[in-house]
């Protein structure tokens, strides 16, 4: 579901882009770099970010951040025709077209979104060379590389263990990635979400196992394939792999989920042999089909855009769903999605791509997601749950979203509600209590959010004296 729920779901995540060929006989200019420039707009203006990375064969890795906006790492698709240079983000709803200076080191143009357009100048700016060592330290704890199988699905699923320093035994847990087929560390850019909490926790005595999704790495399987809730059978392959070690308390082993990596983890502490405890990272309460729609107006309220247009755009959303909801037959939904795309198509998406989104949009796993209620089960969760969400989430919505779960957990006893200021669903606090690495902003896991999750555990897995 990874590229399915992206084309709807602001995350902030890894996004691939495509460089059209240049004029023939041209050398195509290069635009690896920062380019910034700010947006006159209604009440003050607002400066948005390029990163380009050129990558083999003439493609570029590409996004846009808009840092007053929290918004970071939306997909950019780069076009080159001569000296033109289109820059166009499906997700944020806008484009950008202009004219490279023959110096390399201006683009002016147009920026342009529903109902709303301006002039904008873009300057370059190199990207930070990273001058740190290349050798990477050795932490002060185990680290293995671990194999184990999901007997179920006939799947064998690859990770690292990481075992704090000590005779043990550990708590533990099972970090479980968001949606789509991701590795181990829940990797986004040069960001490492899964990694990075992974190291935390265990440098303070939690044992971590962390697994490439199936079809990832060294994991087999198919990810297209799967739905929210066959992923459950891959968590407690984990578990039960966990209970065969001797660094770990068998009593002790909970799960920590991403997005719908949370989700995941609630489904699988509603099954035999549950976790000792979940704790949900922006998990969803709402359907998909609730969630998209949610997702689409925050995406569009914070682009500043007017109410009337975030109507028209949500009945446009809300349209869409419930054709692909309802024309079961693939291949005539298929046609109808493809027209709906070309209709709203107001910034040049070929027809190839908007072919792809349809049959994305159309096929089983998504519908899967539109249909999935995320409350069945909860009234089956016994075990202690910690939902954290941030307040500058535009994915899931964390007033929505953690209202619906506690709802679905009202007769769980120990269930503990955590919005934390200014965090991204990317668990990012503000771009503004980023550190700086070679100079420039690095966005990092929240320290506030490490410290809660540790601070739960130990809370959950110390005997009572």
């Amino acid at each position: 579901m990874k590229t399915t729920l992206r084309a709807f779901r602001l995350r902030c995540v890894l996004l691939v882009l495509l460089l059209a060929a240049a004029v023939p006989g041209t050398a195509a200019p290069v635009l690896d770099g920062l380019w910034k420039g700010p947006i006159t707009m209604p009440g003050g203006q607002l400066e948005v970010i390029f990163r380009l990375v050129s990558l083999t064969g003439g493609s570029y890795f590409a996004t846009l951040d808009v840092p007053l906006q929290k918004v970071s790492q939306l997909e950019v698709k780069v076009d080159l025709k001569g000296d033109t240079v289109i820059f166009a983000s499906e997700e944020a709803g806008s484009s950008f077209t202009g004219r490279l200076a023959p110096d390399g080191k201006q683009i002016e143009g147009i920026w342009r979104q529903p109902g709303f357009q301006s002039p904008l100048t873009l300057s370059f700016a190199a990207a930070p060379i990273n001058t740190a060592p290349k050798a990477r330290l050795t932490p002060p704890y185990r680290e293995e590389e671990v194999t184990y199988s999901n007997i179920p699905a006939d799947l064998r699923l690859a990770g690292m263990l990481t075992i704090p320093a000590g005779p043990g035994p550990f708590p533990a847990v099972v970090l479980v990635s968001d949606a789509g087929a991701q590795d181990r560390e829940g990797t986004v850019g040069d960001y490492r979400p899964l990694g990075t909490l992974g190291d935390y926790l265990t440098r303070r005595g939690v044992a971590v196992l962390r697994f490439d999704d199936r079809g990832v790495g060294r994991s087999t399987g198919d990810f297209s394939t799967t739905t929210t809730a066959s992923l459950v059978s891959d968590v407690q392959a984990g578990l039960n792999y966990l209970r065969t070690r001797p660094e770990i308390n068998v009593s002790q082993i909970g799960v920590i989920g991403h997005g719908e990596g949370g989700n995941v983890a609630l489904l699988s502490a509603a099954q035999p042999l549950p976790p000792a405890f979940v704790v949900t990272l922006a998990a969803y309460g709402v359907p998909g089909s609730e969630l998209v729609v949610q997702q689409e107006q925050a995406r569009l309220r914070s682009l500043g855009i007017e109410d009337a247009q975030i109507e028209l755009s949500t009945k446009r959303q809300q349209n869409l769903v419930e054709i692909i909801r309802n024309t079961p037959d693939a291949a005539q939904s298929k046609a109808i999605v493809a027209n709906l795309l070309r209709q709203g198509n107001t910034m040049g998406i070929d027809e190839a791509t908007l072919q792809a989104r349809a049959v994305e949009f159309t096929s089983p796993r998504y519908r899967y997601f539109l249909d999935y209620n995320p409350l069945e089960r909860l009234a089956d969760v016994k075990c202690p749950v910690l939902l954290l969400n941030g307040t500058a989430d535009l994915a899931v919505a964390p007033e929505a979203n953690l209202s619906a779960l506690a709802k679905g957990l009202r007769t769980n006893r120990d269930v503990t509600i955590r919005k934390l200021p200014g965090v991204n669903h990317l668990f990012q606090p503000l771009p503004t209590e980023w550190p700086l690495v070679n100079g420039k902003p690095h966005g990092n896991f929240s320290p506030a959010a490490e410290e809660i999750i540790r601070s739960w555990i130990v809370a959950h897995t110390t005997p009572k004296k």
